[in-house]
């Protein structure tokens, strides 16, 4: 696709050299000989890059510079300027000009600055397609659950959101989300920054057990060259990159006790101090964090500054685990198949009702995240367009009595393809882990990939099915 070019300039000579030279490059080039000429083009077309000259009849360069910018900020505009003016070229660039060309123009030199802007505007363009696709869905609103918990955290959340409206003070008070283990904190999270007056800023997530303690203060709080071996130049940290945003510390229970006197520093004077540097910097940014531990047992143990703990949860949210949320079970238990039907082609799939029960009636210890990944696996090895309950890898021993005594008779007389007349879920259940991890030779990792599980749920199988791996002959 050709891109568009728009020329303003007043010299028709230089402005047809320029336009034949660019058209010969496959480029749309258009001219006007005022900036009046060019905003009555400007309100029916809309071009990639604008070349204009800094002085014109009329309206300056500048002021068409000012226009533009304030009406499309998105296009690229190229200030030429005469006999080296480097005060007009400084004063274009402060005023949002990409950048600027000093007359006589070297067309070669203008081609290249055409195609950085370009490129710079595709970047933009990338950028806010990924900031978008990253908002949506992250509202409150869009957390799925009709249950009395589920309404109770939503209106929580509202009620916080509504208050730091009303803030003058630029300084959100720290949240602590608080729940087990695959509940959805990162997206109560999500729910907080990009609902609140921090929303346009970025969200930057760090899982606390991510990576090595010894290595968590330079990527939070960035590093300067020589710092340590490894520094071979400046970096910068989570910290700074979250600047005007949101920083979301996940797994915060798993943070070095060393590096919780740093961030209770962060927390209070939103200063921070990159590894080898003496010079102490001011930022801007909101602070969430989250934990499956109990903090107040660690600060008892000894493990948790207290007056970190304090800190940290000004505003504590306390999210439900998926067996105590009802009926949701099957909304997103729905929502996840049909995410995963598109996802691999295979749409139509329906839960059987026996099936349903199933989900219901299981205690979901790895809560919405196994729900999601059992899910998966269901889809992508189903052969029917019906999923039953015997295609839904989850431990009966975990199911409503009632439940576990209806699913464990031999002739439940549910059928699968006409092939199978009833069954045993734990021993399905115990077979599939079983030849799974036989077949990747005893990689929890590779096996968990295989199944649609977290390498935690996996673990936790393998020790609640009593299994260990045989001994190799010799």
């Amino acid at each position: 696709m050709e891109q568009s070019i728009l020329i303003v300039e007043d010299d028709e000579m230089l402005a047809e050299n320029i336009q034949t030279y660019l058209e010969r490059k496959n480029f749309d080039a258009r001219v006007c000989h005022s900036a009046e000429e060019a905003l009555e083009v400007l309100a029916t077309v809309q071009p990639d890059v604008i070349l204009t000259d800094h002085s014109l009849p009329g309206m300056s360069g500048m002021a068409l510079l000012a226009k533009v910018h304030a009406d499309t900020p998105q296009t690229k505009l190229i200030m030429m300027t005469g006999y080296g003016n480097i005060d007009d070229a400084v004063e274009a660039m402060k005023a949002g000009a990409f950048h600027y060309l000093t007359k006589p123009v070297a067309l070669v030199e203008l081609k290249l600055l055409i195609e950085r802007a370009l490129d710079a505007q595709r970047l933009e363009y990338k950028l806010t397609f990924y900031q978008q696709r990253e908002a949506q869905g992250s509202s409150y609103q869009a957390l799925i659950g009709n249950s009395v918990p589920m309404q109770t955290l939503k209106y929580t959340i509202q009620q916080l959101l509504d208050a730091e409206s009303r803030m003058t003070d630029a300084e959100q008070p720290a949240v602590l989300i608080e729940g087990e283990t695959g509940t959805g904190k990162e997206l109560i999270a999500r729910a907080l920054h990009f609902g609140g007056v921090r929303n346009k800023g970025p969200f930057i997530e760090f899982n606390c057990a991510a990576i090595p303690a010894h290595l968590i203060e330079a990527e939070l709080f960035g590093h300067e060259r020589g710092a340590f071996t490894d520094a071979k130049e400046r970096r910068l940290g989570l910290v700074e990159a979250a600047d005007g945003g949101t920083l979301f510390l996940d797994e915060i229970g798993e943070m070095d006790l060393s590096l919780q006197a740093k961030l209770l520093k962060l927390l209070e004077d939103r200063t921070i101090r990159r590894v080898g540097s003496v010079k102490e910097r001011k930022v801007d940014l909101r602070i969430i964090s989250a934990t499956n531990c109990n903090l107040e047992q660690l600060v008892q143990q000894g493990k948790f500054r207290r007056d970190l703990f304090f800190r940290l949860r000004i505003i504590s949210i306390k999210v439900p685990r998926l067996y105590a949320r009802g009926d949701d079970v099957l909304l997103l238990a729905r929502h996840f198949l049909a995410l995963h039907c598109k996802r691999y082609g295979k749409p139509g799939l329906q839960f059987s009702a026996e099936a349903e029960i199933l989900l219901k009636s299981y205690s979901w210890p790895g809560n919405v995240r196994e729900l999601r990944n059992m899910l998966e696996q269901s889809v992508l090895l189903a052969q029917s367009n019906i999923i039953g309950p015997n295609q839904l890898v989850m431990c009966s021993s975990l199911m409503e009595p009632a439940a576990r005594e209806q699913f464990a008779q031999p002739a439940c007389g549910y059928e699968n393809d006409g092939a199978i007349d009833g069954f045993n879920l734990p021993e399905v259940e115990r077979d599939i882990v079983i030849k799974t991890l036989n077949k990747t030779d005893w990689n929890v990792t590779k096996s968990a990939k295989i199944l649609g599980l977290s390498r935690d749920m996996l673990r936790y199988r393998i020790e609640r099915l009593g299994l260990t791996r045989p001994d190799r002959q010799h």
